[in-house]
């Protein structure tokens, strides 16, 4: 059975304004699959809540969320793009974040990956992270 995947609209962030055409950017993809497929709804609403702080993110360029609706519906995760590695770093850092960390990790495994990029368009960042997400890429050996 085919992956029905799903993905929020792009949310820019407070660096979105700043970032020109061809600047380099950074760009991260997490996949989050969780053990069994109920747990999948109360991660995505953390995800959500965190969405919501996104214009007030130092660094951010911008992001979506994106779940798996497929049979299983056990796969959900974001593609975020970044002007710096450090401001990826600090948004990790956030004490919300750490708390939503915390509070799932016994329910899924999580993997990520991130690269940096030439920022030409959203569409183009997201297309090239969507093969990640749509498995028609394999992730890199040292994600984790």
């Amino acid at each position: 059975m085919p992956h029905i995947l799903w993905s929020t609209q792009w949310q820019g962030g407070p660096a979105a304004r700043t970032v020109g055409p061809g600047a380099e950017v950074v760009v991260g993809v997490t996949e989050f699959v969780t053990h069994r497929p109920w747990s999948t709804l109360p991660v995505g609403a953390a995800g959500l809540r965190l969405r919501r702080t996104w214009p007030l993110t130092p660094g951010a360029v911008g992001m979506w969320l994106w779940v798996d609706v497929g049979p299983r519906m056990n796969r959900s995760g974001s593609i975020t793009v970044w002007t710096a590695h450090e401001h990826l770093l600090g948004f990790v850092a956030r004490p919300d974040h750490r708390r939503i960390v915390s509070d799932h990790r016994a329910r899924g495994t999580l993997r990520s990956a991130t690269w940096t990029a030439p920022f030409t368009s959203p569409a183009a960042l997201r297309e090239s992270a969507w093969r990640l997400v749509s498995k028609t890429a394999p992730w890199p050996a040292s994600s984790g």
